[in-house]
């Protein structure tokens, strides 16, 4: 029946001796196997066992037999069709690849669990390097003696990415010795890591002033930070050890004292280092020295250049202003703003007519405003001036001029003096803090005024009209205190105020009540996406005397470094506390104020969300900051001169992508 089914259905396989096909479902369904059906099958038709008959003859084939045997091979030859014979051999072969196989497994598995316990061996016994995602730490540097100013800068004096603070005080116990006015000062330099002191170095007198950048510029520059005294000290010391390079030798100042801090200059005596300029006063006002100083050893770069001015208020600059063209001057005044150009000053201290390529470039717009008579001093602005601070111009590689006066806020342009706008406001004596809010990417400007009795109105006001667009008047007995601005990858800025403790909502924003004493001091942020609301991020009981924004390029992150004076008790001096708060992460702990109500209402996760993707970076708020963009262009096509004519060289700091270009641009000047 199988045999009859297979032929029916004309199945493959192998020749049956008496069909001459092979059935597979016989082949299925019988126990034994090939070599025993083929075998049984010969022994019933010729006698025949294992090839052989009983006599040792050949069997003698019967017709069904030789009809299906004819050509049959022998048993040996005898394969599954399509398959050929394997030998004993490659059954051994299979044997030994398939222990090859499995020890080859092991093995892998056995170098698997070997790599996995060192991996957890390591993460266990190395620790992991800091992050600064969240690093907030306080640093209480013990009683300070004396002294009102709080000089404060940062800069990445250790190389660690990560910029560190230098600041200086006079410490407490420092008593006036006999025949000392005044009882001498320390230089710190502490951690932006962790807050530890790195180093530490004794000043003579106290410091005004601490700027730290690059004198020389290129790949291995020095980070450099000058100290200017209350006197006559000027000192560099190098940023990485805390040990002084130089000290302007006093007695080139024997007649007045040290009136502000030391100017960068281009490179006036070719040396190949960044040069200074400091203004001297004498005992009469009139009596006003510029004094050129070499970056490299702090030695006068010719004599002294003395300038009668006449004026009342305070004391304007010295300031470094370099135009479009690359003309350098020098702005400064008593309540008023001149102008005086760098290669008149250069030519009276060497006395001698030849000048250096970057001093032979004059600005048309500016030397026409010099007197009838051909006075060195250019007249830029005479009406009760305050403060001067010069920002980025925008579209243009020059800077503006904002200046603070005693009747509102004026800004200049920088190309050729004239006012962009005025705004009339009075009691304004803080310093703007220049910032992104509105979309025109114009800088604007935030401002502190006070508004009665232990209250202040804090106000924005737009870069580009100079109107007001956002003011509130918060609570606030601290006087003058610092404000400041970071910038986002969004052209946006965030601004960071001092307060009062506000309440969470209030309905009349003219009249804020404070929620708590006045002695507990709040760090709010505005950031212009959300202006209804404030955030508050921290809290203070001393008084904050400096602040400063620094940006940790690494996590796009952004901390805030402020200088505190504790709150001293009878007989015993202020405690001095530095501090650092991330803001990314005070972003997300920080409590929300709402300053009014809004359709729709802005909710907690809303915001949240919001602040988790802000990512801070360094920004040319003002004119002696250069993007990248803008040294990329001009740094490697200017052909004349030191240094860029756009960027300012009295940069505090220059942001490692400005620092390579300046490598490039000064290596194709050198060929």
């Amino acid at each position: 029946m199988a045999t009859v089914l297979s032929r029916a259905l004309k199945l493959p396989g192998k020749k049956s001796p008496d069909l001459g096909e092979y059935d597979p479902l016989t082949q299925a369904d019988s126990d034994e196997s090939e070599d025993d059906l083929v075998l049984n099958l010969q022994q019933k038709n010729g006698g025949v066992k294992n090839g052989k008959s009983p006599l040792g003859e050949a069997p003698e084939p019967d017709s069904d037999a030789e009809v299906a045997g004819a050509g049959k091979p022998r048993l040996s030859e005898v394969t599954p069709e399509g398959y050929p014979l394997e030998p004993l051999g490659a059954l051994e072969q299979k044997a030994a690849s398939s222990v090859v196989s499995c020890v080859r497994t092991s093995v892998f598995l056995l170098m698997l669990v070997v790599s996995m316990v060192l991996v957890l061996v390591c993460a266990f016994l190395i620790p992991c390097p800091p992050r600064d995602l969240h690093s907030t730490w306080s640093r209480h540097l013990g009683p300070q003696g004396g002294g009102d100013l709080s000089p404060l800068d940062l800069a990445d004096v250790n190389g660690d990415g990560l910029r560190d603070v230098l600041l200086s005080f006079v410490p407490a116990g420092n008593g006036s010795a006999a025949g000392v006015s005044r009882p001498p000062a320390v230089l710190v330099c502490l951690s932006g890591m962790n807050g530890s002191t790195l180093w530490s170095s004794p000043l003579p007198e106290e410091a005004r002033d601490i700027t730290c950048l690059d004198l020389t510029p290129g790949n291995m520059a020095k980070t450099v930070c000058l100290v200017t005294g209350t006197h006559k000290m000027l000192s560099a010391f190098n940023g990485t050890s805390g040990k002084a390079m130089w000290t302007l030798n006093p007695n080139y100042l024997s007649n007045g004292t040290l009136a502000a801090p030391a100017v960068v200059l281009p490179d006036v005596d070719e040396d190949g280092v960044r040069d200074l300029v400091v203004l001297a006063i004498g005992e009469l006002q009139p009596d006003l020295c510029f004094l050129l100083v070499s970056g490299r050893t702090g030695s006068p770069v010719g004599r002294p250049v003395k300038y009668n001015i006449v004026g009342v208020g305070n004391l304007i600059g010295p300031q470094v202003y370099i135009t479009t063209s690359g003309a350098a001057y020098i702005l400064f005044g008593f309540g008023n703003i001149q102008a005086v150009a760098l290669r008149d000053i250069f030519v009276q201290a060497q006395n001698r007519d030849s000048l250096p390529p970057s001093l032979q470039i004059e600005e048309p717009e500016w030397e026409k405003r010099r007197s009838v008579n051909l006075s060195e001093l250019i007249d830029v602005y005479s009406d009760g001036v305050e403060l001067l601070q010069m920002v980025k111009a925008p579209d243009s590689n020059s800077s503006n001029l904002l200046i603070t006066t005693t009747q509102g806020l004026v800004l200049l342009r920088g190309q050729n003096l004239t006012p962009s706008w005025v705004l009339g406001l009075q009691g304004l004596h803080s310093q703007p803090t220049p910032g992104y809010f509105t979309d025109d990417e114009t800088i604007d400007f935030l401002l502190q005024i006070p508004n009665g009795v232990g209250m202040k109105k804090v106000m924005v006001v737009d870069g580009d009209s100079g109107l007001v667009t956002w003011s509130y008047s918060i609570p606030c007995h601290m006087k003058e205190t610092p404000a400041t601005s970071a910038a986002t990858v969004e052209q946006k800025s965030v601004f960071l105020f001092w307060a009062e403790g506000l309440s969470a909502a209030s309905p009349n924003p003219d009249v804020v009540l404070g929620t708590e004493p006045p002695s507990l001091h709040h760090l709010y942020l505005l950031h212009p996406t959300f202006p209804s609301i404030l955030l508050d991020l921290a809290n203070a009981t001393g008084t904050v005397t400096a602040s400063e924004v620094g940006i940790n390029d690494l996590w796009k992150d952004a901390f805030y470094v402020t200088r505190t004076t504790g709150p001293s008790s009878e007989g015993h001096p202020a405690p001095l506390v530095v501090s650092k708060l991330s803001l990314r992460w005070a972003l997300m702990e920080g409590q929300m104020v709402q300053l009014e109500e809004t359709t729709p209402k802005i909710g907690r996760g809303e915001l949240r969300r919001f602040l988790s993707r802000i990512k801070f970076v360094d920004s040319p708020y003002q004119g002696n900051f250069c993007s990248a963009c803008t040294r990329a262009k001009l740094l490697l096509d200017f052909d004349s001169g030191s240094l860029s004519p756009a960027c300012n060289h009295s940069a505090v700091y220059t942001p490692p992508p400005c620092r390579a270009l300046e490598a490039e641009y000064f290596e194709k000047m050198s060929l």
